[in-house]
């Protein structure tokens, strides 16, 4: 994917004018700010900038410019069926992904779903994702998932897992070994985790994929806490055998003890909140108004677009809604109200970046600074009435701007958004794949099959007896005028 002569690579570029959040130690707001980046990094944030003559300036007057976002937990192969499970249940998704027609996702499916995830992320301002990538049936999967990030000028990282397969079988599979081999080799644009879960089993059976992850030293990143599927159980076995580390990243935790958060907190691991899958599917309520008294770090994700958006606005504004709501109710049992909110604007907007950053190990990225890779939003849009007055900017980031206004998008200082259009993407090669994929899928299913698993049965609704409803409106009505 070529890019045009103007974002030449090596070319510096200014971001002139904007309100920038640094998204430092200090979470410095800078006034009418310019931000610079040569090659893949940033060189100054500041006003008034002395920058090279040939730099390619891009005006972000009016507008905010900020770190890349980082979405730690998305399943990217399945986002080929964008909105299929938007009436699932959990028990739903379990059945159709890990039961029935998640083993039909052949390599090139597998591919197609990556590489729509992966341009979605980028028109979205998402510069990392963490690819939770379960669909690995075979190498042949992994490979195509690999391809499929590689192609597309983003920043991932490739959490490799199987549902199909226990992970001591998997993790210890010679063609599993021959592929990190072959594929992890260091590039900065492509990280590594191992994805797999611990269902409470007494025996551990989990332990020698721990062992794995330990001897190839990469996190692991784990579904904590999902209400019938993971428990405190699994964290206690974790922390029983020392396989909790700073690097693990626990996924939902949203329905564990204050026990099991203790042993988080403790060992220095950090959680991955998706809000709108917690709130929707059944995990849990949505853990941040817990987490936040045991202070353990927190990201932000969005689980997957076969149900929810792939944006991080929807994750911040819908993570500020869970928390507050639930700080109002527990409030209101104790005859109690809430007259100041804990929860901020400026914390989900940091956990969208630094927290992300910080999750992946990834110390590099997450806030402007001089140094910093060149991961870098500008979120502008000069015909939409939204964008002004821009007052609050951690505000107008988390509850007034949405994809549509994400103007300009740097990954490792390569500009692949810019004027609100990507840059370099055949975006009507990837609709035909994702296209002939949509097609192989419904054909396997069959039509009453395929229309049967979007469209799950609703449960009956009672409605209760009102007793303030007459049984013959009008002759009461009539009783009463006489």
């Amino acid at each position: 994917m070529s890019q045009p002569s103007e974002f030449a690579p090596g070319r510096p570029v200014v971001l002139r004018g904007g309100t920038v959040l640094t998204l430092d130690d200090q979470r410095r707001v800078l006034d009418r700010a310019d931000v610079l980046v040569t090659g893949d990094r940033i060189t100054a944030v500041g006003p008034d900038l002395e920058v090279p003559q040939d730099a390619v300036v891009i005006d972000a007057s009016g507008g905010i410019v900020m770190p890349g976002m980082i979405d730690t937990h998305r399943h990217m192969w399945q986002t080929a069926m964008r909105g299929y499970g938007a009436d699932w249940t959990l028990t739903q998704y379990f059945v159709w992904y890990y039961l029935e027609s998640g083993k039909l996702f052949r390599p090139q499916d597998v591919h197609a779903g990556n590489v729509l995830a992966a341009v979605e992320a980028l028109e979205s301002g998402v510069t990392t994702v963490v690819d939770w990538s379960h669909g690995l049936r075979t190498v042949d999967h992994a490979d195509a998932a690999v391809d499929a990030l590689q192609s597309v000028p983003g920043r991932f990282v490739l959490a490799y897992g199987n549902i199909q397969a226990p992970p001591a079988e998997w993790t210890a599979a010679p063609e599993f070994r021959d592929f990190v081999r072959r594929r992890i080799t260091g590039d900065d644009l492509l990280g590594f985790q191992l994805a797999f879960d611990v269902t409470g089993d007494p025996a551990f059976p989990e332990k020698p994929a721990f062992e794995v992850a330990r001897e190839l030293g990469v996190p692991v990143t784990t579904h904590a806490g999902v209400w019938g599927a993971t428990n405190d159980d699994g964290i206690k076995l974790m922390h029983d055998h020392g396989f909790m580390t700073p690097e693990t990243v626990y996924v939902h935790a949203a329905s564990l003890s204050a026990d099991s958060y203790h042993r988080i907190a403790a060992t220095g691991g950090s959680i991955s909140v998706s809000t709108e899958s917690e709130q929707s599917a059944g995990q849990g309520y949505p853990p941040t108004w817990a987490i936040r008294a045991h202070g353990i770090p927190v990201s932000l994700s969005m689980d997957t677009s076969v149900w929810w958006s792939g944006d991080l606005f929807s994750a911040m504004r819908t993570t500020l809604g869970a928390d507050r709501s639930r700080e109002h109710l527990e409030a209101h049992a104790k005859n109690e109200t809430v007259t100041h909110a804990s929860l901020r604007a400026e914390h989900v907007v940091d956990w969208a970046t630094r927290g992300g950053a910080h999750a992946i190990g990834r110390e590099d990225l997450g806030s402007l600074e001089p140094g910093k890779k060149a991961d870098v939003v500008l979120i502008k849009n000069d015909h939409s009435s939204v964008s002004f007055p821009l007052l609050n900017p951690y505000g107008h980031v988390a509850f007034q701007a949405q994809r549509g206004d994400v103007h300009t998008v740097l990954v490792n200082g390569r500009v692949v958004k810019h004027d609100h259009r990507l840059v370099g993407i055949d975006l009507d090669a990837v609709r035909r794949e994702v296209d002939e994929t949509v097609t192989y899928l419904r054909t396997q299913l069959g039509e009453e099959a395929w229309r049967k698993g979007m469209n799950p049965d609703i449960p009956e609704t009672k409605v209760l007896d009102n007793p303030y409803t007459y049984t013959d409106y009008a002759s009461a009505s009539t009783h009463t005028r006489s």
